[in-house]
């Protein structure tokens, strides 16, 4: 199958199958990262997502793109990235959560400037938590890069709990913030599908991809909070379809991606809503 990926959706997903809740083998999850490298979808994914605890891997990375995420304390980053690095990985950037919700978020930030600052070709993203101290975290970011620290906030946006799930308009409270100190965001958990929707078995529901690309790019665009919470709560693919149709040969703006456990279930939302073309090759 050849794809045509147009710029908007380049590298939006990156391959968290060793991460919870796929928790793929090993040797397994390598193999099959190096088939998505190979094949048309190709540019629609990004980094092989490696936790920190994994790094004497069963296989070798050689040649592939991979980010370290970490699972212990961030003082360990720096011996999982050497590690990858001397497997032959190439490591370009590394993820940590700074607090647990309801901690001083400041103290974990300082860590990460100083890897940051240490690894000047390292991208760092700092998984800042939806609550106590958030837009202060985003201030401390957003002057670490003005003093050109490669460091980037994270969010998660689901998880076990009903409170882990934000609402449309806490999210766009985020985006927005971000927009406004300049700060290229990533996301984790939650997203699974294209479209917001709520889980028949848990009764949750999830924020889509496809929202939070257009709610990123109707706030650069000088959307207010409201109205970027209008596009995350759209449950239908008419809103969202055509902004993001018109678009597809530009770059994405502000929202960097997120992991997905098998970036073929994006992939095959994105065909199938018509915004990737797929083909015989």
């Amino acid at each position: 199958m050849s794809t045509l990926v147009p710029p908007l959706f380049a590298a939006l997903v990156d391959d968290a199958s060793m991460l919870p809740p796929a928790m793929g083998g090993v040797i397994e999850s390598v193999a099959a990262h190096r088939k998505h490298c190979a094949a048309g979808y190709a540019p629609l994914v990004g980094a092989l997502l490696v936790p920190a605890s994994f790094v004497d891997l069963e296989v070798s990375p050689q040649g592939l793109s991979v980010a370290v995420v970490n699972d212990a304390a961030i003082a360990a980053l720096p011996v999982a990235i050497a590690k990858l690095r001397a497997a032959g990985a190439s490591v370009a950037q590394a993820e940590a959560l700074v607090a647990r919700r309801g901690e001083d978020p400041q103290p974990g930030l300082g860590a990460l400037r100083e890897l940051a600052t240490r690894e000047p070709d390292l991208r760092v993203y700092a998984e800042i938590p939806l609550s106590w101290g958030l837009l202060a975290a985003l201030d401390t970011v957003a002057a670490a890069r003005a003093e050109g620290v490669a460091i980037y906030p994270k969010f998660r946006v689901g998880g076990l709990a009903a409170e882990l799930f934000p609402t449309p308009v806490e999210l766009a409270a985020v985006i927005c913030a971000c927009r406004d100190r300049d700060l290229p965001f990533k996301l984790a958990a939650g997203l699974r599908h294209a479209l917001r929707h709520t889980d028949p078995e848990t009764g949750f529901t999830h924020h889509g991809f496809l929202n939070v690309l257009v709610a990123s790019a109707l706030a650069v665009d000088g959307g207010e909070v409201a109205d970027v919470a209008e596009v995350l709560a759209a449950t239908h693919p008419l809103p969202l379809v055509e902004p993001a149709r018109v678009r597809r040969d530009e770059a994405r703006p502000l929202w960097v991606g997120f992991g997905a456990g098998n970036v073929l279930e994006p992939l095959t939302e994105l065909i199938r809503l018509g915004l990737i073309n797929s083909g015989d090759g």
